[in-house]
This record gives C-alpha cells, structure tokens and sequence, in this order.
C-alpha cells in the first residue's frame, strides 16, 4: 500500500555552525518534516532549495496549477522529507561552507541530519538516505553526496548548476555592463541601491546579484573577471571550475559509484543552459562507469515552473532508498 503524506511537521533548529555568520543571517532556522503514514522506519530525502529561496516558498503556486505538496498527495513517496532553508542575504549559499557566506555544508549534513534522525524514525544510514533540489538546490545535490558519502546515498538534480563556463560566464559582461552604466562599477554602489528597494526590479539586478553570491561561495567573494571589461582572470576562475559538478566527478569516482541511484534532468530550452551541464555531468559518470543507477531525461521546458518534476524524482529515489 502507498503511503500517504498526511502531515508536515514545522520546526525551528537552532545551528551553532551559522551562528555569527559573516552575511549577519539568522542561524535560527525553519526546518520541515513530512511525515508519511505508517510507523516507519523511513528512508530520507532532504529537499532544497535553489537561489533565493526560503522553506515556506514551497507553498507558492504558479497560476492554475498545484503546489508540490498538492502533487506530492496524489501519489505520496514512502520517505520521510525534509525541507531545509539555506537562504541567506545575498540569496543561496550554494550548500557550501564559504568564509564569506557561511557554514551552510556544515549545517546541512553536521546538524539538519543528525537532528532529523535523533527525532523521526529514520533508516539512519546513507545507502537510505537521499538528497534533491533544482538549479542551486540541483548544484547542492550534486556536489553533497560526493563531498559526504558517508550520509548520502542518493540524489535527484533539477537543471542543476553544472559545466560552470556555460552556465555562469556569459553573465561576465553583462554584469560589468550594468555595474559601468548604472553603478560607476561599483558593487557597493549597487548593495546600496538595492537595498533600499524592492528587490529585483530594475534590469540586471538578477545577473549582479547571482555572480556576487556565486563568487562568495566558490571564490570567497573575489571576483573572476575585471569589473571594467569583463575581461575573465583564469586564475580565479579556476577556484570556481574546481567547485564544477562535471569536474568534481572524476575526483570523487568511488563516492559516485557507490550511490544507489541519480536522477538528472533539465529543460530542452533552459535559459542557463543547464541542459547542456545535465548532459555533461551524465557523461562525466559514464566515464566513470556510472549507468546503471543513472535516470536521465531532458524534456520539453524552460528553468522556471517546473514544480512538476519533483514528485515522480522524489518517488523514484524512495524506491532507490528502501531497498
């Protein structure tokens, strides 16, 4: 018989690893427990989220459609989830410990897991346990059951940051564009002016935004182009390529094989070209000899309102993690 999500428990942790972080966030954080029915004990699969995102922004709903939790009660998984915020000031942390964002690798797998399984009957043991999330939360994903097999022993990415020259470096120009015209190349002239606004409402505040935050995480806030030109400094780049999900696999091969399964996929017409990461970060494990646990699919989408392909993800890795 399927199990049923019938409730999703709210809790607040409280995490030593983000207290006194170096962005002022709260390390007081909402963290949420679905709950399936039965008495367990339950796989886990701890769902997060990708830029800008909070925990209580899973309730959205796109107009006329249903929000994840309403098609996750259509066909429930038999695991246990749990729905971790990571959002920070500048947006995301990336899932990594940066010592100009915060210690947010730490918190997820040092404090968010040992606390779900001390209170929730889990199968405390990463070949049952799985991780999932879209664009950074897809990057997070990625990279965390590489960098702790010990906990995880699954993953599902969403259009997930990967193949970082693609995904990332034509936002170099644009970004010095608008830093020249708007800012007097200034990032502090834009935090100023963003910060005294609603967010997100004049052009480029997307692009400024999202490379500040990506070279907190892999560069610790240095950036790696030349603010006048655009004009790329390999040498900082290549801090950012080291954190590259398509280059990190062939570094972390034992970890990869001895997951029990990856979910990949991406929109045929995602604007970052992520589908183009998901096809390399697939070729990347196949190199390896990484197939048989792999699920691969590109379909017909965009990286916006995608809401949908998390279910039939999360089911597939329950199935993954119960065995």
């Amino acid at each position: 018989m399927l199990a049923s999500v019938v409730q999703t428990h709210r809790h607040t942790i409280e995490s030593e690893a983000l207290r006194g972080n170096p962005l002022g966030d709260p390390h007081e954080r909402p963290l949420w427990v679905t709950v399936p029915d039965g008495d367990g004990p339950w796989p886990s699969i701890y769902v997060i989220q990708g830029m800008t995102g909070r925990v209580d922004m899973w309730l959205n709903r796109w107009p006329m459609r249903k929000t994840v939790f309403e098609l996750l009660e259509e066909d429930p998984p038999e695991a246990l989830l749990v729905w971790v915020d990571a959002y920070t000031a500048l947006g995301g942390s990336q899932y990594l410990d940066s010592p100009a964002i915060g210690r947010y690798h730490t918190y997820l797998c040092d404090e968010v897991v040992p606390w779900v399984d001390a209170r929730y009957p889990t199968l405390a043991a990463a070949s049952h346990r799985g991780i999932a999330g879209k664009s950074s939360g897809g990057y997070g994903a990625m990279v965390t059951p590489m960098l702790r097999p010990e906990l995880f022993g699954a993953l599902a990415t969403h259009s997930g940051d990967a193949l970082f020259e693609v995904c990332y470096l034509r936002e170099f120009a644009q970004v010095a564009r608008v830093l020249r015209e708007r800012y007097g190349g200034s990032y502090e002239r834009f935090w100023a002016d963003f910060r005294g606004r609603p967010a997100l409402t004049r052009h480029g505040d997307e692009w400024l935004v999202n490379t500040y935050c990506m070279a907190a995480a892999y560069s610790e806030g240095e950036l790696p182009f030349v603010l006048e030109t655009g004009e790329l400094r390999p040498e900082v780049f290549a801090r950012w390529l080291e954190w590259d999900p398509v280059r990190m696999a062939a570094r972390h091969a034992d970890a990869l094989r001895g997951l029990r399964g990856i979910w990949i996929d991406a929109g045929t017409r995602d604007e970052y070209y992520l589908d183009l990461g998901a096809i390399a970060f697939r070729d990347a494990l196949a190199a390896l000899g990484v197939t048989e646990t792999v699920r691969f699919e590109l379909f017909d989408d965009d990286h916006q309102q995608v809401e949908y392909r998390y279910p039939p993800a999360l089911r597939w890795l329950a199935t993954r993690l119960a065995a």
